[in-house]
């Protein structure tokens, strides 16, 4: 599978081979629109749209696998936040499961921010 990219927050989505591509892009959109419903409550902004969303995987039985991190490792929400989001991912339609991996390689760092995250603080 090869990963896609579509800008400097936007997570890879290795795409599955049996699903068929208009299914696999609803799910894909619906899985973005989920997770852009998740914020850290300490940044108003959310977790897709600041980059914390490393890697969204898809497999043939339509169970998700999503590499995050954090903005700090020390973050106070670091126990809750993968909760937030497995929550909000398997409410998307088709989604068997979902597994939230906390990774911290590579470091996150402002350059993943989306243009719209950068607006909301103020970070130009």
């Amino acid at each position: 599978m090869t990963p896609t990219q579509d800008g400097p927050n936007a997570p890879q989505v290795s795409p599955g081979s049996t699903i068929p591509p208009e299914e696999l892009d609803r799910m894909t959109d619906d899985i973005i629109a989920a997770l852009k419903t998740v914020y850290d409550p300490e940044i108003p902004s959310d977790i897709y749209e600041l980059g914390l969303i490393y890697r969204v995987d898809i497999d043939d039985n339509r169970n998700v696998t999503i590499d995050m991190t954090l903005t700090a490792p020390g973050c106070p929400v670091a126990g809750e936040m993968p909760g937030w989001v497995e929550n909000a991912v398997s409410t998307v339609q088709g989604v068997q499961s979902v597994q939230v991996n906390m990774v911290f390689d590579p470091p996150w760092d402002q350059s993943r921010m989306s243009d719209e995250a950068r607006v909301a603080l103020d970070m130009w």
